[in-house]
C-alpha cells in the first residue's frame, strides 16, 4: 500500500469521533473503507501488523519503570504542544488546548473535580511520539493481544498480517489469559492509554484510572467485546470509562479556549491531586 498513514494524531481522533458520530445508522458506522480513509487504513494497517504480544511487553519494560526524568502535569502538556502541525490547514490549536476542549465540557456538567482532571490529562500518553515511537504505537484502537482478535475491532482483516495471528496459543478465545481474569491481568496493545495510567495511577481515583486506561479500548466500552476477560470491577467501573468517552468524542468543536484565562484553575486543580513533579 502506498498511502501513508496519519498526517497528524488527531487525525485518528477525527475518524474515531465520525466512527461513533451521535445518530449514525449501523451501515454507516462499519463504513470503514480504505477508499474513504485512506491514511486511517494504512495507519491501522501497521497498527494491527506490528501489535505483538512480544512487542507490548517490550514497550511495558521500556517506558513503565518510568525513568524519563521529573515534569509536572503542566509541564507534559506543554511539552506535548510540540506535536502541533503547522502545515495542517484546519486546524491551529495547542495540543492544551485540545485536552482544555475537553475538561471544560466535563466541568460545564458539573462533573466531580477529579473528573475534570482526567479529562485534561487524558492524552498525555501521546508524548510517546515525542520520545521516538511511531504512531500506530502511540494511538489507534487498542485491544487485548494474546488471544482471539474481536471482530469488532476496525479493520479486522488487517490482523492477518500479524504473527500472532499464526500462534495457535494466542487466537483461542482466552488465548493466554484465564477467564474472567480481569483486566489488569491482560495486556493490551501498547499506546498512550497504558502510558498515562501508568504514570499518574498513584495520584487518581480508581474511576480516573479506568478512564485513562480504557478510554481507546472501543471494542469494550462500545461494543461489548471481550466480557470473557473481565471481572466484576471491570464491569463496574467500565461505566466511568462510557460516561467519559462523550466527552473524548465530541468536544473538539467547541469554542476555543483560554489558555491563559484557564491556567489558574488548572494549576490548582493540577496540585491539589499531584505533587509538583511526577516520573515519567
Amino acid at each position: 500500500m502506498t498511502e501513508q498513514p496519519l498526517q497528524r494524531l488527531d487525525d485518528w481522533d477525527d475518524f474515531v469521533a465520525s466512527r461513533y458520530r451521535e445518530g449514525k445508522s449501523e451501515e454507516e458506522f462499519r463504513n470503514y473503507s480504505v477508499e474513504a480513509n485512506p491514511g486511517v487504513a494504512e495507519f491501522y494497517r501497521q497498527n494491527h501488523a506490528y501489535q505483538t504480544v512480544d512487542f507490548a511487553r517490550a514497550k511495558r519494560s521500556e517506558y513503565l519503570a518510568l525513568n524519563r526524568g521529573k515534569k509536572s502535569i503542566w509541564e507534559a502538556a506543554e511539552y506535548l504542544n510540540m506535536l502541533v502541525d503547522d502545515s495542517d490547514p484546519d486546524t491551529d490549536l495547542s495540543q492544551v488546548e485540545h485536552l482544555l476542549q475537553t475538561s471544560e465540557a466535563i466541568r460545564r456538567d458539573g462533573q466531580p473535580r477529579w473528573f475534570v482532571l482526567t479529562g485534561f490529562i487524558h492524552d498525555l500518553g501521546k508524548v510517546l511520539c515525542l520520545y521516538g515511537d511511531p504512531q500506530w504505537a502511540v494511538v489507534g484502537d487498542t485491544f487485548p493481544v494474546g488471544c482471539a482478535y474481536s471482530d469488532q475491532i476496525v479493520y479486522p482483516e488487517y490482523f492477518a498480517a500479524n504473527p500472532d495471528s499464526r500462534v495457535p496459543e494466542f487466537q483461542t478465545e482466552n488465548g493466554i489469559y484465564e477467564p474472567h481474569c480481569g483486566l489488569d491481568n491482560v495486556m493490551l496493545s501498547w499506546g498512550h492509554d497504558e502510558y498515562i495510567y501508568h504514570v499518574t495511577r498513584k495520584y487518581l481515583p480508581e474511576p480516573a484510572q479506568y478512564m485513562l486506561r480504557y478510554h481507546s479500548f472501543y471494542a469494550a466500552h462500545r461494543h461489548g467485546a471481550y466480557r470473557h476477560l473481565m471481572n466484576q470491577q471491570d464491569e463496574e467501573m467500565f461505566s466511568w470509562v462510557r460516561k467519559f468517552n462523550p466527552y473524548d468524542l465530541y468536544s473538539k468543536g467547541a469554542d476555543r479556549p483560554s489558555v491563559k484565562e484557564l491556567r489558574p484553575y488548572y494549576e490548582d486543580l493540577v496540585a491539589e491531586f499531584f505533587p509538583p513533579q511526577i516520573d515519567w
